[in-house]
């Protein structure tokens, strides 16, 4: 890695995870029983048909949604024996997001939406690190603009930006691309790809596309709530191929 040196391990993790939804005859098992790992120093998508858990996954390992069984960790912090004040400054602390509707500030300017987080903490950025991510995100000249000024396109590069501005432990990515067309979602998808690659961090997206799946190491498949299959060195043919088989197997 040429910008950090990062000491291997788990980022994240879920351990027999159950998540239930409703009561009785209106239950709902979201997540079935999932035990999975997110490496530091690797990007994980998380693949699955409308209603697979996918979505539920993320937010628990988030710690956006709670457990209805099992536990979630963030490094070696298991966020079921967190309070609420003690999980909001972890999330802020450790974890970076970056949603599909972007999430940006109006008002505020791309410095400022990108520093927002470390300004919530009270914490003074560290000046080399922003310069470098906004050298990488390719936004030097767009400092000063607000987001209703930027494309689509670049306003998803300062959501980047501004999960990557503290050095969470983890990024977690939910659709990151899409409200994007192909050719700014691949250039957003590669800014997470160097992310991982020359910063060392760990990134969890979760996606249906299997062209965003492509720039991932590893891709994990859920139905029904349970992990089902996971796939190493993934690409947008072999994706698109392992899903297709789960649909005849559903059909």
């Amino acid at each position: 890695m040429t910008t950090l040196d990062v000491v291997r391990g788990t980022a994240a993790r879920v351990a027999d995870a159950v998540k239930i939804y409703g009561v009785g005859g209106t239950e709902v098992r979201a997540l079935d029983h999932v035990t999975v790992e997110f490496p530091a120093g690797r990007f994980t998508a998380i693949m699955g048909p409308s209603g697979s858990g996918k979505s539920t996954l993320m937010h628990c390992a988030a710690g956006l949604d709670t457990l209805t069984a099992g536990s979630a960790w963030i490094g070696d912090a298991e966020l079921g024996s967190l309070n609420d004040r003690r999980l909001t400054l972890l999330r802020r602390e450790r974890i970076g997001f970056v949603f599909q509707a972007f999430n940006l500030v109006p008002t505020l300017t791309v410095r400022e939406n990108i520093t927002l987080p470390l300004d919530l903490a009270g914490a003074a950025p560290d000046q080399a690190w922003l310069e470098s991510l906004i050298e990488v995100v390719g936004l030097g000249d767009r400092l000063q603009h607000r987001p209703s000024e930027l494309s689509g396109g670049q306003q998803q590069r300062v959501a980047v930006a501004r999960a990557l501005a503290g050095r969470p432990q983890v990024v977690f990515a939910d659709e990151p691309t899409g409200n994007l067309d192909s050719r700014t979602g691949t250039e957003v998808l590669g800014l997470l790809r160097r992310a991982v690659d020359e910063m060392g961090q760990a990134v969890v997206m979760v996606t249906h596309d299997p062209t965003a799946a492509g720039f991932a190491d590893e891709a994990l498949f859920l139905a029904d709530g349970r992990l089902v299959d996971r796939m190493e060195r993934p690409t947008a043919a072999s994706v698109l191929d392992r899903m297709k088989a789960f649909e005849r197997r559903r059909s």
